[in-house]
């Protein structure tokens, strides 16, 4: 399992993502990490792993000859940038959502040349067709993203749903106990993850604190907190860990999200496992992970927004919603995906 995407110091969606597979799968099969650096170990399951090259290393277009020498049944990978020239070994490429067609702007911790490269890529669908064809099988997070696979002809591969899941052995909230009265937002804060407005809608909640989680860079943050309203109350974490990330979940209202474009939304799972309701933007993908429990709002609407978190303190109305989230959230589990993933290996084991 290609484990080169998981980061150094903290979890993104898709190190995540990676890593929660890979302890899935390990109590059913000989796992064995492809990483290349040793400080990704801090993130990773306790498994064998091979260090080869970074996936944005030029040698990347030859990583398949090394990976040949592991005798490997299958290669999951959770992107679909893996490098495949001779490989032989059947392979799984990973596409978790199509975001950047719509919002092509890269993420910022990329080297210049990669972002250059990222935009030009996602200026027309051949290039994902090229790179998804090259699997055996494709991997992808939800209905929603599969929906649009199907709509843009994305590949001619047969195509599996491996899904996110919320992590184990966390323990609800006690849904008769009131939360405090705050909110957490856990995301980037590229402008299609749509933070301004839930900055602006926190003019109608002055009672409640905005908690930004995630890192930012000194720039937008100068942007996002020119846009709090006079009596606000909006705190920048600039990064939280895994332990302060849960403890504010315990004890919050919402965790909220007004975000335009998702492949699944894992923050919302997260919270919805340990009862903490969600109130997000109205799109397919939140209806598909949120299902009844959550409280959808048009995304661009800050009084819905400050609308939809007031409805939350009526009476009986949160401890409903706890209840509601928890049991929503255990429609998935990693258990599934890992399943899904070795019933897949078994197809292509079979195959002549």
């Amino acid at each position: 399992m290609d484990a080169r995407f998981t980061r150094m110091d903290h979890h993104d969606g898709i190190s995540r993502y990676g890593a929660s597979l890979m302890a899935a799968v390990a109590p059913y099969a000989d796992v064995t990490m492809l990483i290349h650096d040793e400080r990704q170990l801090a993130l990773l399951p306790d498994l064998p792993w091979v260090k080869v090259n970074s996936p944005l290393s030029p040698m990347e277009l030859f990583v398949a000859r090394h990976v040949n020498r592991l005798d490997a049944d299958l290669v999951f990978c959770p992107m679909q940038t893996m490098g495949s020239w001779g490989r032989k070994y059947p392979l799984v490429l990973t596409l978790h959502d199509l975001i950047y067609y719509e919002h092509p702007a890269p993420p910022g911790f990329l080297p210049a040349p990669v972002r250059l490269l990222w935009r030009l890529y996602h200026k027309a669908y051949w290039p994902q067709r090229v790179l998804l064809n090259r699997a055996n099988v494709v991997a992808t997070i939800s209905n929603t993203t599969l929906s649009l696979m199907g709509k843009h002809r994305l590949t001619k591969r047969p195509v599996r749903i491996i899904g996110n899941a919320p992590q184990g052995e966390r323990t609800p909230r006690d849904p008769s106990v009131a939360p405090e009265k705050s909110l957490a937002y856990m995301g980037s804060f590229m402008p299609y993850k749509n933070v301004e407005t839930l900055i602006r809608g926190m003019a109608g909640l002055p009672d409640f604190t905005l908690h930004l989680l995630s890192r930012i860079t000194p720039g937008r943050r100068a942007e996002l907190e020119a846009l709090v309203p006079d009596g606000a109350q909006v705190v920048f974490h600039n990064g939280v860990s895994d332990a302060e990330y849960d403890e504010l979940l315990l004890r919050t209202t919402a965790l909220v999200t007004l975000s335009k474009a998702e492949g699944y939304g894992l923050p919302l799972v997260e919270a919805m496992a340990l009862g903490t309701p969600v109130v997000v933007a109205d799109t397919d993908i939140f209806r598909e992970v949120g299902g009844t429990a959550a409280h959808y709002v048009a995304a661009d609407s800050p009084s819905g927004f400050s609308a939809a978190v007031q409805a939350l303190a009526e009476p009986g109305q949160w401890a409903a919603s706890s209840m509601a989230s928890v049991a929503q959230a255990a429609t998935f589990s990693w258990d599934s995906s890992a399943r899904e993933l070795l019933a897949i290996a078994e197809e292509l084991r079979t195959q002549p």
